[in-house]
């Protein structure tokens, strides 16, 4: 039986006098980290030097960092009551201050998007890999302990712990350390919220040396808010639904394109007349229209995902996913969710639980071990991920900046890409917004060349835009450079056609088509707008923690971030909201930002900047 602490402090010190001072930690990717015993760890390290520690993760999860005072002020609250029981990691603290001890390391495989640009330490520590291959990094250099969240259950007097949330990397150093090929203690947190899961993550007690295991640690979860869904999103999730096959399977990426797709998987399950109405609005020319699907899913989907999140629950709830296999509709590898994705996985019943198993991520993002079995489960295979950017050749940027600076990390999305060419039927779906934001202009997303890429040109298959699909599998350079500029906005086709065709690629005489001549955002709007007047494209499809009034703030505050590129912009809005008094709905927005009766002269310049964006929010 493991020991059992009720202090943190007692089950560092347990852990040091028993590995000894050269740690080698390994903590779970996103949620399943055991914050109490880690911070325990860095605390002793840091007053000793003579211990070295170091920290092997993925995706450390921080509460948000309001940077002005609207978002002080809109944040602040959504942290307070979503985030605010939630321990703060004393290594992310430290790598963000510069002042991590030089005894500590922290190494990690994949980065909250953005959260460590421009942070020498974090970006020189940082490994490149697969999501497949972390788990024989942290073996390779010695990993001897691995710390990990657990839920508990106590059956007919027998303790037994879940893996929950994270299945991923840790079931597979536990199968090299049965095998073994590695040596470590298992230390385990209890969290009471944390959903018990069934399958191979269920472990006995004995599989652990040490468990934390008290009231005074428990804590809520990590419990990120959905996003809302703009139209851009929409659109790539409605083209993206188009691609899945009934009776196939399906992966989802993170972000909110894998809400916006399951909406409109959603949508064309319960009414593909309505679906066939908004795609014949979205798709820009019929050849594209010809080749969706529209049709409901009778069969049903099985879905194999590393990520699992809410949406997920939706295609269940839907009826969309159920093929089953092995009686299993959903495998996955993690999951990370908003306090309703936790509370439904806690409330369902056994049966309901045993269609959804937790696997390591050799299992989900490989076909290799029982290939056989995986082959006939993973039949028509959608593998759907998000881009950064793409070039006109078909490369595609995910992970970081052309500089070196890593923005998030490969994870699975080389191995799903891999497996798209690796099953027969099988597509790899690369979704990226056309164009983004910066400083001073928009800039397009598609690019004739970059000096990083995540995908290589050789594996591109299906690239998905707000403005369609290019489908490059299998296609010459120059029919490849043709798809691509097909989904590019009209305001960038020109001069990429430009320089593709000075490179030799494209024929001097060749034209884009003139269905493609009207990739303006404007025609995205005006194509969902009677869809999303109808109800069938909410913001917060599968729910949200936001209440209506911060949901109404939402799209204003982005408003107003745009808007903030140019101080011309900025003039405009300030003069709208100073001319035009706020109605008694935006009154109750200004006061949730604590701008109903403002004090001084900063207070009445944002109150106004904030009624003219709800002004604009209303008219969009």
């Amino acid at each position: 039986m493991p020991n059992i602490f009720s202090d943190p402090e007692a089950i560092a010190e347990y852990i040091i006098r028993d590995v000894g001072t050269d740690l080698v930690v390994g903590l779970p990717l996103g949620l399943g980290k055991a914050n109490h015993v880690v911070n325990a760890l860095y605390a002793r390290a840091a007053a000793d030097r003579s211990i070295n520690l170091t920290l092997l993760s993925a995706l450390t999860l921080e509460k948000p960092r309001p940077n002005n005072l609207l978002e002080q002020r809109f944040i602040g609250p959504v942290i307070d009551r979503l985030f605010g029981g939630y321990p703060d990691l004393a290594y992310a603290d430290a790598l963000h201050a510069g002042a991590l001890p030089p005894n500590i390391k922290v190494i990690e495989f994949f980065f909250l998007a953005g959260q460590w640009l421009y942070q020498p330490f974090a970006q020189q520590h940082y490994i490149s890999a697969n999501y497949t291959h972390a788990a024989s990094y942290l073996l390779s250099r010695g990993l001897n302990v691995v710390t990990q969240l657990v839920a508990k259950r106590v059956v007919d007097g027998e303790t037994r712990y879940s893996l929950s949330c994270n299945t991923d990397t840790t079931l597979d150093v536990l199968r090299a350390r049965s095998d073994g090929r590695a040596s470590f203690k298992l230390i385990a947190q209890v969290n009471s919220e944390l959903p018990f899961m069934p399958g191979a993550g269920d472990l006995p007690a004995g599989e652990f040396a040490a468990v934390l295991d008290s009231s005074a640690t428990d804590f809520p979860l990590f419990a990120p808010p959905s996003e809302p869904i703009s139209d851009t999103k929409y659109a790539i999730g409605l083209h993206a639904a188009g691609l899945v096959r009934d009776g196939g399977s399906l992966q989802i990426g993170i972000g909110q394109i894998g809400d916006a797709l399951a909406q409109g998987l959603v949508i064309r399950h319960r009414d593909n007349a309505q679906y066939h109405g908004i795609m014949k609005r979205l798709a820009p020319g019929s050849e594209q229209l010809g080749s969706i699907e529209t049709g409901p899913f009778e069969k049903g989907l099985y879905g194999v995902s590393e990520m699992l999140f809410e949406a997920f629950l939706g295609l269940i709830d839907a009826g969309i996913l159920k093929r089953e296999v092995d009686g299993v509709i959903l495998h996955g590898a993690f999951f990370l969710g908003p306090q309703s994705f936790y509370r439904a996985l806690r409330e369902m019943t056994p049966e309901q639980l045993a269609r959804i198993q937790m696997m390591p991520v050799s299992f989900t993002n490989e076909i290799f071990g029982e290939e056989d079995a995986k082959r006939r489960a993973r039949v028509d295979a959608r593998f759907v991920n998000n881009a950064m950017m793409a070039t006109l050749l078909g490369a595609a940027i995910s992970d970081g900046l052309e500089n070196g600076q890593v923005v998030s990390g490969v994870g699975g999305q080389y191995n799903f890409v891999a497996q798209a060419f690796a099953l027969e039927g099988a597509r790899s779906v690369l979704t990226l917004e056309a164009t983004r934001p910066s400083a001073k202009r928009t800039q397009s997303n598609i690019r004739w060349s970059y000096g990083h890429e995540t995908i290589p040109r050789h594996l591109r298959d299906i690239f998905v835009t707000e403005y369609g699909v290019a489908d490059t599998r299998g296609k010459s350079d120059a029919d490849v450079v043709a798809a691509m500029l097909q989904v590019t906005d009209s305001r960038f086709q020109s001069e990429l056609m430009r320089q593709a065709k000075e490179a030799g690629k494209l024929p001097r005489n060749y034209e884009i088509p003139a269905a493609h001549h009207e990739n303006y955002p404007e025609r995205i709007s005006a194509a969902l707008k009677p869809t999303r007047d109808a109800g069938l494209l909410p913001s917060f499809p599968f729910g949200s923690d936001f209440t209506e009034v911060e949901q109404r703030l939402i799209p204003a505050l982005q408003i107003l971030q745009q808007a903030q590129r140019t101080s011309l912009q900025l003039a405009r809005m300030l003069w709208q909201g100073m001319r035009h008094p706020p109605n008694a709905a935006d009154r109750e927005c200004l006061a949730r930002l604590g701008l109903d009766k403002p004090t001084h002269v900063a207070e009445r310049a944002y109150r106004a900047l904030v009624s003219a964006a709800l002004a604009r929010s209303r008219g969009r």
